[in-house]
């Protein structure tokens, strides 16, 4: 990790969860990471607690909605004035809710696929040409994935989330054949993990706690200091080594 310090990250969704807790390592590891999400006072909470623990890094909240491509353009003109440009990219910000695919509500179908799908792209996109502008070409691009990008469990709820998530998968493959052809040696990758244990299922049971109560007690579920391992290792890999997709869930976990 000591090639990354001092250099630039963009992390979405950075107020809980995950993204928190990557936001948190790669600060701890000495880089400047722009976190962004919707509620910016956990991130600024977050960069007051990196300052107290003496990180060498800095955290900068920003505060984003990536599905609005307004907002996004304006952070990433932010982020060229203040810091240049990015280096990493990791695309973390996702939700799902319960909407089933034969009764589900058109507005919820259309919030998953301008999070997951279209504000990942449009980061994506922004990214790439940051690093472009810049002549960076060891950049990174990180797609939190997850397993539902792989295979679809029998639920109904998570049925169009998961399609969604099958959407990533998609794209990050699509982004690494881009990129070859584009000769540059930017990489990019997926971290598909199982059940980790964040407010992700309070979320989508919000009118249903009790739901994501038994979903979190059913086995050991992942922690996010799981994928902050990942990300940490995906960014450790040597140069010539393009780690396309890491697959991650708990040893109980059946899917």
């Amino acid at each position: 990790m000591d090639r990354w310090k001092g250099r630039v990250a963009l992390v979405t969704g950075a107020s809980v969860g995950i993204g928190a807790a990557i936001a948190k390592s790669l600060v701890q590891h000495g880089m400047k990471v722009v976190g962004c999400a919707r509620n910016v006072k956990q991130i600024e909470d977050l960069a007051a607690e990196c300052v107290n623990s003496g990180f060498s890094g800095t955290l900068f909240p920003y505060k984003c909605d990536v599905s609005v491509e307004e907002e996004v353009l304006s952070m990433f003109s932010w982020i060229k004035v203040q810091h240049q440009g990015i280096d990493v990219c990791v695309n973390n910000a996702g939700l799902a809710l319960p909407e089933p695919l034969l009764s589900g509500k058109t507005s919820g179908w259309r919030t998953m696929m301008d999070v997951n799908v279209i504000g990942l792209s449009l980061c994506t996109r922004e990214a790439y040409q940051s690093m472009k502008e810049r002549k960076v070409n060891d950049g990174h691009i990180i797609n939190i994935n997850s397993v539902c990008g792989h295979r679809v469990i029998n639920n109904a709820d998570a049925h169009f989330y998961t399609a969604s998530k099958y959407a990533v998968t998609a794209l990050t493959e699509g982004l690494r054949q881009e990129l070859r052809e584009a000769k540059t040696h930017i990489r990019v990758t997926g971290i598909s993990p199982g059940l980790v244990e964040t407010e992700f299922a309070y979320r989508l049971f919000s009118e249903t706690p009790e739901k994501a109560v038994a979903t979190y007690k059913s086995i050991k579920c992942l922690q996010a200091a799981d994928i902050t391992n990942a990300v940490g290792y995906v960014l450790s890999a040597p140069p010539h080594v393009q780690i396309g997709d890491i697959e991650i869930t708990p040893v109980e976990q059946l899917m």
